[in-house]
């Protein structure tokens, strides 16, 4: 550990909510600077800023510490939410929950509980052991990746608290739709065998979590922006670079002809179809959403867009294969899609 982070984890930990109040003011005050910054850099380039280059390198300057710092911001945030909240917890406030309001907490719980796709299948197998009914985890499992505080955050940060607030509504009620649906169908008997012979196998049982002081759970939010932007950023600058792209060179008038409001009605299947077999995150995909709805795409498009790429991923459809058989991924998907499609023409008719 070098001197300087040695002397901020001193200063963490004897007088922490200074410290977040120092942290907070340097955050704000970066975020004032990345206007004119990203015009300078453009600037001093060789590029006429009115042309379709110095647009889409504008762009990227600007989106990318943007994005970078909201992401660190609300990650770090989170990452002390998580010293209260863990999938442990969670699994043991689902056990024996009925439909309905288990499809609601489950539903609410996956905003604030860590969860990516590569550990669907073992948080899976141990919803369904400790006794969680089959529609109540995939309410958890749609629920988590897709309105979880990464999505959220930097809506929030990118359009407004108005869509923000939107996308939470939305993805709370595919999300708990979706798993009244599945459960009403009693589909249990489309689990692979050996992960039904492991239902209610074992009991959730208390969840105590340990004590901490305010000093370990700043350091447990720096931690999380170490694992979690540590895995992303790649997956930001991608997103960023094309949206780059779309906002310095694709014209305007051809994005809201195949995504706008005026679109053919099969805008919005297509949006879906699109976004299925794209393999990102919220933060990656964000930053695209941001330049299609600068080109004239209308809402419920992209939102509709936004949802089946973090929602509906093939990867992750490929990794569930491991636990259920191949009518009950299909049940899931159709559910989960016949949701977004409905969002998204509803949005473009009312907004």
């Amino acid at each position: 550990m070098t001197a300087l982070a040695l002397q901020l984890k001193r200063f963490s930990d004897r007088q922490p909510w200074l410290f977040l109040a120092v942290a907070a003011a340097l955050w704000f005050a970066l975020y004032q600077t990345l206007i004119p910054l990203s015009e300078a850099l453009v600037g001093l380039l060789p590029v006429a800023r009115d042309s379709h280059l110095g647009g889409a390198l504008q762009f990227f300057f600007y989106d990318t510490p943007k994005v970078l710092l909201l992401l660190t911001g609300i990650v770090f945030v989170m990452g002390i939410v998580h010293t209260f909240v863990s999938p442990e917890r969670t699994r043991a406030m689902l056990s024996g929950r009925r439909l309905g309001a288990g499809n609601v907490m489950a539903a609410t719980l996956g905003i604030v509980t860590p969860f990516c796709s590569c550990s669907a299948v073992p948080l899976f197998i141990g919803f369904l052991q400790a006794g969680v009914p089959l529609g109540v985890t995939f309410s958890f499992l749609i629920s988590a990746p897709m309105v979880n505080e990464v999505a959220l955050a930097m809506l929030f940060g990118l359009f407004g608290w108005k869509v923000a607030a939107l996308y939470l509504g939305l993805g709370l009620l595919v999300a708990i739709v979706a798993g009244l649906v599945i459960g009403e169908l009693k589909m249990e008997r489309h689990l692979e065998d050996w992960v039904a012979a492991l239902q209610n196998s074992q009991g959730a049982g208390a969840v105590e979590l340990p004590q901490l002081s305010w000093g370990e759970r700043i350091e447990q939010g720096f931690h999380h922006v170490r694992e979690i932007v540590g895995k992303v950023w790649p997956y930001i600058l991608a997103g960023i670079a094309l949206g780059a792209g779309i906002h310095g060179y694709v014209p305007e008038d051809f994005m809201a002809s195949i995504m706008g409001k005026d679109a053919p009605w099969w805008s919005v299947p297509a949006a879906v179809a699109i976004g299925v077999p794209m393999y990102t995150n919220a933060a990656g995909i964000i930053p695209v959403v941001e330049a299609l709805m600068g080109k004239g795409a209308a809402l419920g498009t992209v939102l509709a867009f936004m949802m089946s790429v973090i929602a509906l991923s093939a990867p992750e459809m490929i990794i569930l294969r491991k636990v259920l058989k191949p009518r009950l991924i299909a049940t899931f998907a159709g559910v989960v899609a016949a949701g977004i499609l409905l969002v998204g023409y509803v949005f473009n008719l009312v907004l």
